[in-house]
């Protein structure tokens, strides 16, 4: 069987980290406005373990089957994004919602990566002392002329930050019973 042609999953890869980064905007928004629903906090981890593992076979596609070898800063990238699928998903089949202590500082640290990584694609001027064989500013992908690997991994990294920290807002309390009319007042007292 032979793999699907690079072109369909860049727009594949790319659909998904614009969706991604839908759901990082809406998680951030809730989080600000402290309107979390329930049903987020229930789905926020399972969503963060399928984003890891898109994330992962994503960049694992590019490198071992379109044969884009991944720079110095791709693999640091990696370093912060590989784990999430083991740590995200055990705390989504554990129901951890601690598990924010693990994940956020690991993804802080992909997100700063993938933020220099961004900015050197932009101005290669910057780069420093790059592998010249494997330069950090090559854009092997660039979907919707934004999108580039290590922009999707910031999403990625986004994404994770934003969904671990909806898992761990607390329920929203049950609103107060409404009542159509004032109860009668309590006339014990007067005697």
């Amino acid at each position: 069987m032979n793999p699907p042609p690079i072109m369909v999953v860049n727009r594949f890869l790319g659909i998904l980290a614009l969706v991604a980064l839908v759901v990082t905007v809406a998680a951030v928004v809730a989080l600000v406005t402290r309107r979390v629903p329930d049903w987020a906090r229930d789905v926020a981890l399972p969503l963060a373990t399928a984003i890891a593992l898109v994330t992962t076979l994503g960049s694992l596609y590019y490198s071992e089957i379109a044969g884009y070898p991944p720079c110095t800063l791709c693999w640091y990238q990696r370093i912060a994004i590989y784990p999430q699928v083991i740590v995200l998903g055990v705390a989504a089949l554990r129901r951890d919602r601690a598990v924010w202590l693990t994940s956020v500082p690991l993804a802080a640290v992909g997100v700063a990566l993938s933020v220099w990584h961004v900015v050197i694609e932009r101005f290669p001027s910057l780069a420093g002392p790059c592998d010249p064989a494997n330069p950090c500013t090559i854009k092997w992908v660039e979907e919707f002329g934004l999108l580039t690997v290590p922009t999707m991994a910031l999403i990625a990294g986004s994404a994770f930050i934003a969904l671990t920290l909806v898992a761990r807002t607390a329920p929203q309390p049950a609103p107060e019973p409404v009542t159509d009319h004032d109860p009668a007042p309590d006339r014990s007292s007067d005697r």
